[in-house]
């Protein structure tokens, strides 16, 4: 129990060390919060969102890597990285809302999605409550049910306490950034409110009209036949080469890859996210 907070930690701190172009830093109020936000590069729009426990340094490469082609704003939500927290619970519509009231406080009226565990579900929700929001969405490593997460995390959940996160490099990179640096314990109080909400939002992906592109790895906290029935409810699942064009969305599964791997296969990523976002399709012999 303690070495997966561990090496989920380790993760958080080594995604400090990755490089980046010097991006603009910037923060606009937002329901009541200061939300900090970077952009970089240019091109269409594209809103990255991170995990839990995280903040924009430690998403890493992904960030320089998609701003080669785009304009990427990344965020930084509620209590995290230099966004301070308010009086009021961490759930994925107030987190979906902020970032809908942030696109409009920037004057971007609509724009791409990438999120990552966490902002996946952030992103998901953005999509289901502000669909003239989002054009296109990234989403790796997400579920739209609390039934979703792999059986072996469903268990741990129960079991994950404050008291597992004092002293660990979670809480040193919360520090090196917070505006209240001794926020953390309220920050952590709230993320594991967090992972007992029950979501259960398959009507509402069934709804949906915006492309997803479903990413994770073959060794995630997802349970592959949720990921599977998420594909089939999004319009994927079909049999291609019978003259019909293929579903918007798609769905991508990382060989060899566990949850806190995935932002580090920072190519293959890009290989997968930019065309997508682009509205291409790899031809085939009937095309």
């Amino acid at each position: 129990m303690i070495r997966i907070l561990l090496i989920a930690a380790a993760f958080v701190t080594a995604g400090t060390a990755f490089a980046q172009e010097e991006p603009e830093g910037s923060r606009v109020e937002i329901n009541g919060m200061q939300m900090y936000y970077e952009t970089s590069g240019e091109g269409d729009p594209l809103i990255v969102l991170h995990g839990a426990y995280m903040n924009i340094p430690t998403m890493g490469e992904i960030i320089p890597t998609l701003a080669q082609s785009r304009q990427v704003i990344a965020v930084e939500l509620q209590g995290h990285g230099r966004t301070n927290d308010i009086d009021r619970p961490i759930t994925y519509p107030n987190l979906a809302d902020d970032v809908a009231a942030f696109m409009e406080a920037i004057g971007v009226e609509k724009a791409d999605i990438f999120g990552y565990s966490m902002g996946a579900a952030v992103g998901l929700q953005l999509a289901i409550r502000h669909p003239e929001k989002v054009d296109r969405a990234a989403l790796a490593s997400v579920v739209y049910d609390f039934e979703g997460w792999h059986r072996d995390y469903r268990a741990f959940v129960p079991e994950i306490v404050p008291e597992l996160f004092v002293g660990t490099p979670m809480e040193d990179a919360y520090r090196e950034l917070a505006v209240d640096p001794e926020g953390f314990p309220a920050l952590v109080d709230k993320l594991i409110a967090l992972e007992h909400q029950p979501m259960a939002w398959e009507d509402d992906v069934a709804a949906l009209e915006t492309p997803i592109l479903v990413i994770q790895g073959d060794a995630d906290i997802i349970d592959h036949e949720h990921t599977l029935t998420m594909f089939r409810l999004l319009g994927g699942g079909v049999m291609g080469d019978q003259g019909d064009p293929l579903p918007k969305s798609r769905l991508a599964i990382l060989p060899g890859t566990s949850h806190t791997a995935v932002l580090g296969q920072t190519d293959l990523l890009r290989l997968l996210i930019e065309p997508f976002l682009d509205g291409e399709t790899p031809k085939g012999w009937f095309d």
